[in-house]
């Protein structure tokens, strides 16, 4: 069928052969993310066929996204001509709804082959039984599912933290983590990086944050307090992770920067392990003017029980638009932790309409690192001077005819200037205006009386 290391390379090269320059990290100086959406298409054999004859699909890459960035409240637009937030992850989800909704239009207007077949109600469509769409990010998404152990001897990307069936993997039990005498009384949470924290034998290990502040960018910190922790010695942490030498030592962590939600639950903010907790709501973090947008990790744990497709494409569904998987690129990785973000925190969600509920998610990691992430930059660079930043444009791919690509910077088409901004030419043709009109469009072009019943 696919594995993660076939998802992940026919991204990288969709990346390097139909991505522009513009748009793309500086080589040697920036950095970027990456994620996308991979249509997966199945034959559709007869009943007669044998069962075990070897399936072979059709792998396409149907949107795409690159970026690291999102705007501070205060650039917010009632109009829904700028981009609140370009992460990759939230870039390519927008581009995908721009499929979707070109695919909407083929089958309703144009009759013509479309990934959507005529559902039951009159007006409504649902996809075709042999197609399913697995997500692909370069890295573990900002927020919840960075929240992840690191060790000593691991060089970055690490090696996943293999998910073991044993009960003593259990993220029920918490943990204590004993600091050194010359831990510091008192640590800057937007400091530098902190002094390791070694473990005595025995002694249970927790969970830690691997934070980005911005989508990957890593401040140091500590790790979390009030976890839902592993009940795991270093010597049995050191097993899990790689098959580490029994020696390995749990070092000081990396710290997320994104917030708690206002009014929410709140990290304990104290030195060393109790600085964080896991399994909040986050809002990703801005230069001084604080953002309004949701962690990544919401947003997917979001998308896995309401679909991807949107509250307007949902006019015309008979159902949600799931993904069936999601493959994280080689970074630091721990299947429990991307299982507790993504799935794990939404389980007590109830009351849900008909046709929607907590999807079993299937989420696998790859060997494969993106040569333009922050990780794979800093190898090449060595000792390059000068700071390695994130590239500050994003870029958004989805697979229509007509004008596929969109760079844009701080919200708005690249190269769009004060003047210009509220003109037509200074939207994304992913902003939430532009998909709304495209929306408009398909409703036009589809005569009244076939229109879905909530469109009435």
């Amino acid at each position: 069928m696919w594995t993660p290391d076939e998802i992940a390379q026919l991204c990288y090269k969709h990346y390097e052969i139909r991505l522009p320059k513009q748009g793309k990290p500086e080589p040697n100086r920036e950095w970027t993310l990456l994620a996308a959406v991979v249509k997966i298409q199945f034959p559709i054999y007869e009943a007669s066929d044998t069962p075990d004859k070897p399936v072979h699909v059709t792998k396409e890459v149907v949107s795409m996204g690159t970026g690291t960035k999102c705007i501070g409240q205060s650039k917010m637009r009632k109009s829904g001509d700028i981009l609140n937030d370009s992460h990759a992850e939230v870039i390519a989800r927008r581009s995908f709804q721009r499929y979707l909704l070109y695919q909407l239009q083929l089958a309703a207007t144009l009759n013509k082959e479309s990934i959507f077949v005529p559902g039951t109600q009159r007006g409504l469509w649902k996809l075709r039984p042999n197609l399913l769409f697995v997500f692909f990010s370069s890295h573990t998404p900002c927020g919840d599912a960075s929240i992840i152990p690191m060790l000593e001897f691991e060089e970055q990307p690490c090696c996943p933290v293999i998910r073991d069936q044993d009960s003593s993997l259990s993220l029920e039990d918490s943990g204590n983590v004993k600091t050194p005498e010359n831990e510091r009384k008192h640590e800057d949470p937007d400091g530098p990086v902190t002094k390791k924290m070694r473990l005595d034998p025995g002694t249970p290990a927790r969970f830690f944050t691997n934070g980005t502040a911005q989508h990957g960018k890593q401040d140091s910190g500590s790790f979390a307090s009030g976890v839902r922790g592993s009940n795991l010695t270093v010597e049995r942490l050191a097993d899990v992770a790689c098959g580490a030498p029994r020696s390995a030592t749990v070092v000081d962590i990396y710290r997320t920067g994104a917030k708690c939600v206002p009014g929410e639950a709140e990290d304990l903010r104290k030195p060393g392990a109790a600085y964080h907790q896991v399994g909040l709501l986050r809002v990703k973090p801005g230069r001084g003017d604080r953002t309004c947008s949701m962690s990544c990790s919401d947003k997917m744990a979001r998308w896995n029980v309401l679909g991807c497709q949107g509250a307007l494409l949902m006019h015309f569904l008979e159902e949600p638009i799931y993904l069936s998987a999601v493959v994280i690129g080689k970074c630091p990785y721990s299947q429990e932790v991307m299982q507790r973000a993504l799935i794990g925190r939404c389980q007590n969600v109830l009351a849900l309409p008909k046709g929607y509920g907590v999807q079993e998610l299937k989420i696998q990691q790859s060997d494969l690192l993106f040569e333009q992430s922050r990780c794979a930059v800093q190898t090449k660079r060595a000792d390059s001077p000068g700071r390695l930043v994130p590239c500050g444009a994003a870029i958004s791919w989805a697979a229509v005819p007509e004008q596929p690509l969109d760079v844009t910077a701080n919200g708005f088409p690249q190269g769009t200037t004060k003047k210009g901004i509220g003109s037509l030419q200074a939207r994304s043709r992913i902003s939430k205006v532009e998909l709304f009109r495209s929306f408009q469009k398909l409703l036009s072009s589809i005569s009244e009386d076939k229109w879905p019943d909530s469109l009435r």
